[in-house]
């Protein structure tokens, strides 16, 4: 088996996460706006406890033909329960569900700053402390002077698409309200100046407590889980 066969088209931002050894076997995994499963190979493969949500019936239907194709045990990992049609605004699934929940090139379909807010909350609340949130979406960060603004947060962009487009402002906001810790600054690359795609990628706390003395925020784990985590939060 070659890499592509074991990997899929993966977004390679998220296999830089599994490189780092952020996303493991045993983890429960959820894909908030899989499409057609592009980033799901090599979870179905290894057999990863895999869910998976999208508006589209089209979609969902091709993910779950995927991991009967793919994953062991496919009949029963492909059932109606694991891959469902919902948006991912308006999840089924319980509070503190899963251990990484992925959401790539998702929330530049808001249709403005309030949709984008509700999106980004769900993913949250599905997210268990501990948890991994990746998310790669669009951004307007360096083509200022090349996008058309059409109300809400939404653009044209040179390359002729219409997406919300959250800045880091907004980004940094929205960590904050969250009281998210960040796992990595964010990362913006720029294709051709056609468009822009962040990586945000953020840890949902155990219990935090803010030292004012050492302006920085500190992760209490529960006990017998091991060291703490400690993230600056000022200069």
């Amino acid at each position: 088996m070659n890499v592509r066969e074991q990997f899929g088209n993966i977004d390679i931002y998220l296999f830089d996460q599994l490189l780092k050894g952020r996303i493991a076997p045993g983890m429960r995994l959820l894909d908030a706006g899989c499409g057609n499963g592009r980033n799901l190979v090599h979870f179905l493969r290894e057999g990863y406890d895999l869910w998976a949500v999208d508006r589209s019936a089209e979609a969902v239907e091709a993910v779950r033909a995927l991991a009967r194709e793919l994953a062991p045990h496919g009949e029963r990992i492909s059932s109606e329960e694991r891959f469902r049609m919902e948006p991912v605004e308006k999840m089924s699934f319980a509070n503190d569900t899963f251990d990484v929940v992925i959401s790539c090139a998702v929330l530049h379909f808001a249709e403005n700053e309030t949709h984008f807010q509700q999106m980004v909350s769900e993913l949250w609340r599905v997210l268990k402390p501990g948890g991994l949130l990746f998310v790669r979406l669009a951004s307007g960060e360096g083509l200022e002077d090349r996008i058309r603004p059409l109300g809400g947060g939404r653009y044209v962009l040179p390359d002729g698409s219409e997406r919300f487009l959250a800045d880091s402002g907004l980004l940094e906001r929205m960590a904050e309200k969250h009281h998210a810790l960040q796992v990595e600054p964010l990362k913006t690359v720029n294709v051709e100046n056609l468009r822009c795609m962040t990586t945000w990628c953020l840890k949902k706390p155990h219990i935090l407590f803010f030292d004012p003395i050492e302006e920085r925020s500190e992760e209490r784990l529960p006990e017998g889980t091991g060291e703490t985590d400690e993230t600056e939060t000022g200069g």
